[in-house]
C-alpha cells in the first residue's frame, strides 16, 4: 500500500468531514457576500458566485495547511493535503455537480478544485506566520483574501464585504482546528461561519446588529476545559497598544470566571449532553 493509500485510510474520516465543513462554509459564505452587496447580487450570474465560492476554498485550502502542520506527522502531511483536494473534488461531484446540470464534466470539478489549490499555494504561502497567533502578516493574508472576493463581487473597498470575508475565512480556523483533532466541529461550524455579520439592509431598529468583534468559546476535551477569546482582525488593527491591552487583560478576566463557570456545568450529571455539543 502506498504511502499516499495509507494517509487517505488513516485520516478518511477527518478529510470527509474537514471537505464537508469547506464547502458548507463555501456556500454559506458567497450567500453572506451577496446579502452584503445587494445591488451587485442582482447583477451576479452563476460564474460570478462560483469564482467567489472558489476564492473561500482557496483560502481555506491555505488554512487547513498550516493547521495540519500542527496536528498531522510531517511524514503524512503532502498526502493528507492532496487526500483533501481529492476529498473537496469528491464531495464536490456528489453535492455541487445537480446545480450545473445533468450534463456537467466530473473532470471540469476536479481541474477546478485542482487550480484552485494551485493557485491558493501561489497567493497565500508567501504569507509567513503561526496560524495560532495573531500577527500583522496574519492579518495581511485576511486582507489580500477580502479585497480578492470584493474584487471579483464587483464591489472593491467596500466596507462591508471586506468585513464579512475576513470574518467568514477567520471564523472557521477554531473549526478546522476542531476536526484536525479529531472533534466533531459544532453543528453551527458546518453552515455560515459568518452568520453574526449581517447585510447592512438588515440593520434595523434603533440597536440593529452588527459584525461581531470579540468572541469567547469554551470547549472540553476529556476531563479537560478550554476557553478562550479572540478578536475581528480588523477590529484589532483599529487599536493602540494601550487599548489592546487594557482589552485583553479585561477579556482573560472575563474567560476566566465563563471558563469556570462553564467546567462546573459541563461536568454535572445533568448537563453530560454539553459533551456532544462540545461548545459553549
Amino acid at each position: 500500500m502506498t504511502a499516499m493509500a495509507t494517509a487517505k485510510t488513516d485520516y478518511k474520516q477527518q478529510l470527509k468531514t474537514l471537505a464537508e465543513l469547506m464547502l458548507a462554509v463555501s456556500g454559506e459564505s458567497v450567500t453572506m457576500m451577496k446579502r452584503n452587496a445587494p445591488e451587485q447580487a442582482l447583477k451576479m450570474k452563476r460564474q460570478d458566485e462560483w469564482s467567489i465560492y472558489l476564492e473561500f476554498l482557496k483560502v481555506m485550502f491555505n488554512l487547513a495547511d498550516r493547521l495540519s502542520a500542527l496536528h498531522i506527522p510531517i511524514k503524512d502531511q503532502m498526502d493528507f493535503m492532496n487526500g483533501l483536494e481529492d476529498a473537496v473534488s469528491d464531495q464536490l461531484k456528489s453535492v455541487l455537480e445537480p446545480a450545473f446540470g445533468n450534463n456537467a464534466d466530473q473532470m471540469e470539478i476536479v481541474l477546478a478544485i485542482g487550480g484552485a489549490v494551485a493557485e491558493s499555494r501561489q497567493l497565500y504561502e508567501k504569507y509567513k506566520f503561526m496560524i495560532t497567533e495573531d500577527s500583522k502578516t496574519k492579518n495581511e493574508l485576511f486582507e489580500a483574501f477580502s479585497d480578492r472576493v470584493a474584487e471579483v463581487l464587483g464591489a472593491p473597498k467596500n466596507g462591508q464585504v471586506l468585513s464579512a470575508a475576513t470574518l467568514c475565512a477567520s471564523a472557521v480556523v477554531p473549526a478546522i482546528s476542531a476536526v484536525l483533532e479529531g472533534k466533531t466541529p459544532p453543528p453551527s461550524a458546518l453552515s455560515s461561519t459568518a452568520a453574526d455579520a449581517p447585510a447592512e439592509s438588515d440593520k434595523k431598529g434603533p440597536t440593529g446588529q452588527e459584525i461581531k468583534l470579540v468572541s469567547l468559546m469554551s470547549s472540553v476535551s476529556g476531563e479537560e476545559v478550554e476557553t478562550r477569546w479572540g478578536l475581528h482582525p480588523r477590529f484589532r488593527q483599529d487599536l493602540t497598544p494601550a487599548e489592546l491591552q487594557q482589552l485583553t487583560k479585561l477579556l482573560n478576566r472575563v474567560a476566566k470566571i465563563l471558563g469556570e463557570r462553564y467546567a462546573a456545568v459541563a461536568f454535572s450529571e445533568e448537563w453530560a449532553s454539553w459533551h456532544k455539543a462540545g461548545h459553549a
